[in-house]
């Protein structure tokens, strides 16, 4: 079993509230990921569940059992930091013979364990190498290693791959996916990165200023945002957010635009709204029914897709388009809008309005 419940997570540091009332319910074998920018406080939800951090008040229970008073040892949190924390005149194999160490195994034991850790993070020509002979990405699969041969209730990540370049990032995304599947454990991990959580996770937790903005699937954070706030911050490049009114069978934009009112809409007339579009769901190559008039602001060239910048009004569409798309700043340009993907925001309290009527 590997079980973690968080209920109503406080915890202050002098004025700054950095958790107000957390609650997460990990299951037993999921990868369930904390998502959120810097300062919302995503590492002090795992120092708490760690028992690293004493909360103000609120409680933790894994496998069904109040451990909120535990120490962090009595808990079997295994914790894997940013900073990979290896000790440095210790060769690899003795770095993750430690914990075990510490546990009076068996050399017998050990030897198994590290060989069975070894192969599935794929360093077993390293055993013998001290942290200053490895690259960043080895250095991560033994901190990882370390965390892993223990067998813990339940493994916790703050920002593993902070540290790592690019390309040793999408790798090692890869690698812990696998790793996860192997094993069948719980892991807990903490992340600012939106790639990171929706590509890795089962579940996903969206902190903003230490609470949860919302919890679903990958695809139901990104496709059915709980507010403007989440809709915001997951996706790349970010959605466009558009201020308009519902008046009859359109919605009609600050800028004086106007679109069919989509099937969906429940917002009263007059009510004003912020109509969410990402870029994925426009297009400057085709034409539809829902269409918004503007003029080219820029062309990011990515590649393997070009990002129009449209500004409509004062607002800028970003919309994602061929690789082969070109225009001159100012040219005028129709928008396609796919209004049954939009997403409606009442503009006072952010909260989505879209799940309502579809």
């Amino acid at each position: 079993m590997g079980t973690v419940a968080a209920q109503g997570l406080c915890k202050s540091f002098g004025k700054v509230q950095a958790l107000d009332g957390v609650t997460l319910d990990v299951p037993d074998g999921s990868f369930f990921v904390v998502l959120g920018p810097s300062g919302a406080g995503k590492t002090t939800t795992l120092r708490a569940i760690a028992g690293l951090e004493k909360l103000d008040s609120g409680s933790v229970h894994l496998d069904g059992r109040d451990a909120t008073g535990d120490a962090p040892a009595a808990r079997d949190l295994a914790m894997v930091f940013q900073s990979y924390a290896l000790y440095p005149r210790h060769t690899v194999y003795e770095n993750i013979a430690s914990p075990l160490r510490a546990r009076r195994r068996s050399s017998s034991e050990i030897a198994a364990a590290i060989e069975q850790m070894s192969s599935l993070l794929h360093i077993e020509r390293l055993l013998q190498r001290r942290p200053a002979q490895l690259s960043g990405g080895e250095m991560q699969r033994v901190a990882l290693a370390r965390a892993l041969v223990r067998s813990p209730r339940a493994f916790l990540m703050d920002e593993p791959l902070t540290n790592l370049d690019l390309k040793l990032r999408v790798e090692m995304r890869t690698e812990l996916t696998r790793i996860h599947r192997s094993l069948g454990a719980t892991f807990v991990y903490v992340t600012n990165d939106q790639v990171e959580a929706l590509s890795m996770a089962d579940q996903v937790a969206v902190l903003k200023e230490g609470k949860v903005q919302q919890v679903g699937t990958p695809t139901e954070v990104y496709e059915r945002p709980a507010n403007q706030w989440v809709a915001g911050f997951v996706g790349s490049p970010p959605i466009s957010l558009l201020a308009c009114r519902a008046e009859g069978d359109c919605l009609v934009g600050a800028g004086g635009w106007t679109l069919p009112r989509p099937r969906w809409t429940t917002a009263e007339d007059g009510r004003a709204l912020m109509l969410g579009l990402r870029a994925e769901d426009l297009s400057v190559e085709q034409r539809g029914d829902a269409s918004l008039s503007g003029e080219l602001y820029g062309l990011e060239p990515l590649g393997d897709r070009t990002v129009v910048d449209v500004l409509v009004g004062t607002e800028i569409l970003k919309v994602k388009a061929r690789p082969t798309v070109t225009g001159a700043p100012g040219e005028r340009l129709l928008v396609t809008v796919d209004l049954d993907r939009a997403h409606l925001f009442d503009a006072g309290t952010g909260l989505s309005l879209s799940e309502a009527g579809r």
